[in-house]
């Protein structure tokens, strides 16, 4: 099963996506609906106001998540490839909601950056409250999957040791267009392919990660309760802009696209934010 969660007007509704349609479910979001006892069924058996697909304004697939994790260095071959060893435990961050846009939003710029990069990742939906589970218990408790794009102010990023500032610029990351759910997106392997202006940056296979959904849920679930509509970013393999020589940037007018096999794409213009003494 697929599901989003769709502009409509001035409000949001969350959408279970069939073959020829969208059928909202009387939920505002995805979020909401997967705070629901028996989600699974509710969206299954949805027969609210239906919407042609080709009409269809997405929002992130959760729009306001109440924790956005983030994972770096996480992907074997690029890992050993750049002469380091394997982490032993996840290298995390956080974002916060406000950095999320739909799928085919306009990626904002900011004016205080000027190298903006790329990184393209699977994103983990956590469909149930999970506190202190192991693996085995933390694969049933996730929802789905999502195309996520943790694009990087990497100027702020390496200001400090400390990653948060160059993760957090408004209006920056693209995630959906979909949640596809667990039962349907069974696969451990997935491509993974980045293109700026229809070349080809990343590509890599989901199942190449050093932590897999089942072990980051694990782990961030010692941590703190994870909640239905949590969010998990799964890393991102070589091939961002910033390690390349030269070095290369997002800029205004460019095109980003990030595809994982079976799970969607996100299509985005980049746009320049005005500075403010413009």
């Amino acid at each position: 099963m697929k599901l989003a969660t769709i502009r409509t007007g001035s409000v949001t509704a969350a959408v279970r996506i069939d073959q020829t349609e969208a059928v909202e479910t009387g939920h505002p979001d995805v979020g909401a609906l997967l705070a629901e006892d028996g989600w699974q069924e509710l969206a299954a058996g949805a027969d609210g106001t239906r919407h042609a697909l080709d009409a269809l304004d997405y929002a992130p697939v959760v729009p306001c998540p109440q924790k956005i994790f983030c994972v770096g260095l996480n992907y074997r071959s690029h890992i050993l490839e750049m002469g380091r060893e394997l982490p032993e435990f996840p290298t995390v961050f956080a974002k916060f909601p406000a950095v999320l846009i739909g799928a085919y939003d306009d990626i904002v710029l900011p004016a205080a950056s000027q190298a903006v990069d790329w990184e393209g990742e699977m994103a983990v939906i956590v469909g149930a409250r999970a506190r202190k589970v192991s693996v085995e218990e933390a694969a049933g408790l996730i929802a789905g999957y999502s195309v996520l794009n943790d694009v990087t102010a990497r100027d702020w990023q390496y200001r400090t040791k400390e990653w948060l500032q160059g993760k957090n610029f408004e209006a920056t990351t693209p995630f959906g267009p979909v949640l596809v759910t667990a039962d349907e997106a069974h696969a451990t392997s997935r491509r993974l392919v980045t293109r700026v202006d229809g070349e080809t940056k990343q590509q890599a296979d989901t199942g190449d990660l050093v932590f897999d959904a089942a072990t980051l849920v694990s782990y961030l679930s010692t941590i703190i309760t994870l909640e239905p509509g949590d969010v998990i970013a799964t890393g991102t393999p070589g091939g961002v802009g910033h390690a390349r020589t030269p070095q290369e940037y997002l800029g205004d007018g460019t095109v980003l696209t990030t595809r994982i096999e079976g799970l969607g794409e996100c299509r985005n213009h980049c746009v320049q934010e005005k500075s403010d003494d413009a």
